[in-house]
């Protein structure tokens, strides 16, 4: 169903004061490394990742003391696998908001048909949607100014193209990184140019926050400008980067038609998003990470 109005009165109990008006008491978060949080280390959170999937989850608790949330996103899973591994996993858990984000490591790595992929996307949100949870599925950002990876450009658009036909088929709702021009800027992303750095994550939950009409406490940050490069130094850079990041990261994928990484969902089970390890107000409204 389409994000509703942040003015229709929220589920679970009377408004309190300081509460974010929405409807949802069970969010569960499907993906990748993008929604498991990578490249937002936090030793404080579960499996020692936040990300923008965690802050959302953070902004929708407060004032609604029956919220819960559980993140089964796992990093290097490939479009089938997610369907595959999550989907029942997360219906079980009867979720009324579920955010989905899967197909980015198929077309980066393994250069897969964005039609193929969207034939399968489609019956994996026909399944989410007929349980009756908004769904919120990602058009993934634009690579084309990233070094080597700026060859998947034109499939992600097609993929993108593909899911929000997806969308308004099942009535989801598309939250948009490709969009999203503040994450053109360097600093938006990790070292290893793959994931989102904290500032990105931050950046990433205020326009979920925003797709789903949801008033919140997120604050835009702006990430100070880059120092100048010669040609040079910029194409030195882009080799370190490939040797260090790209080709190992790779390599890892390879491996992983062969073998099982053994990796698991940070927050397998629905609980609430604040507990002893991050006592409630520890990071809404605060974003302890530097900008500069």
């Amino acid at each position: 169903m389409n994000a509703p109005s942040a003015d229709s009165p929220a589920q679970g109990g009377p408004v309190v004061s300081g509460a974010r008006l929405h409807p949802w008491s069970r969010y569960v978060a499907l993906g990748d490394s993008f929604t498991e949080g990578v490249g937002d280390p936090e030793p404080r959170s579960p499996g020692g990742l936040r990300g923008w999937a965690d802050r959302v989850a953070e902004e929708l608790s407060t004032g609604h003391d029956d919220f819960a949330y559980a993140n089964l996103a796992v990093r290097g899973r490939l479009l089938h696998q997610i369907l595959d591994e999550q989907v029942g996993p997360a219906l079980a858990l009867q979720p009324d908001l579920i955010t989905l984000n899967a197909g980015g490591n198929d077309l980066i790595f393994r250069r897969s048909d964005p039609d193929k992929l969207a034939v399968r996307m489609d019956a994996g949100v026909q399944r989410l949607a007929a349980a009756g949870a908004t769904v919120v599925l990602f058009a993934g950002p634009d690579w084309g100014a990233t070094p080597v990876l700026g060859h998947t450009r034109a499939r992600v658009a097609i993929f993108n193209e593909n899911l929000r036909t997806i969308a308004a088929r099942h009535d989801a709702v598309i939250a948009d990184l490709w969009a999203l021009r503040q994450l053109t800027h360097p600093r938006m992303w990790d070292p290893d140019r793959l994931h989102f750095s904290p500032l990105g994550q931050h950046t990433i939950a205020i326009m979920v926050l925003d797709t789903l009409n949801v008033a919140h406490t997120l604050e835009p940050m702006t990430p100070k400008d880059l120092p100048g490069r010669s040609w040079r130094e910029a194409r030195t850079d882009d080799i370190v980067w490939a040797r260090e990041h790209l080709f190992p990261w790779v390599l890892q994928r390879l491996k992983q038609r062969i073998s099982d990484d053994g990796r698991h969902a940070k927050r397998p089970d629905p609980g609430p998003v604040f507990g002893a390890w991050m006592p409630p107000g520890t990071f809404v409204g605060d974003d302890p990470t530097p900008t500069n």
